[in-house]
């Protein structure tokens, strides 16, 4: 088993820019790239991709899609 942490990609679409940062660094990437280059405005994200995937995955796990 690894012990490297798991990375999350981000990507900009304004500056066209995609990298993958440790999970424990997503925060702090994203406040240091959207504060240095969008004036502090949430250009850069997580790529949405993966963030549908997770809401799916949660939304399954608590159920929401179970049919009565």
């Amino acid at each position: 088993m690894s012990d490297e942490e798991p990375t999350v990609p981000i990507v900009c679409t304004d500056c066209g820019t995609e990298t993958r940062v440790p999970l424990s660094d997503v925060a702090d990437a994203l406040s240091r790239h959207n504060d240095g280059n969008h004036d502090g405005e949430a250009i850069a994200e997580v790529d949405p991709a993966l963030k549908d995937r997770l809401a799916d995955l949660v939304a399954e796990d608590m159920g929401l899609f179970d049919e009565e």
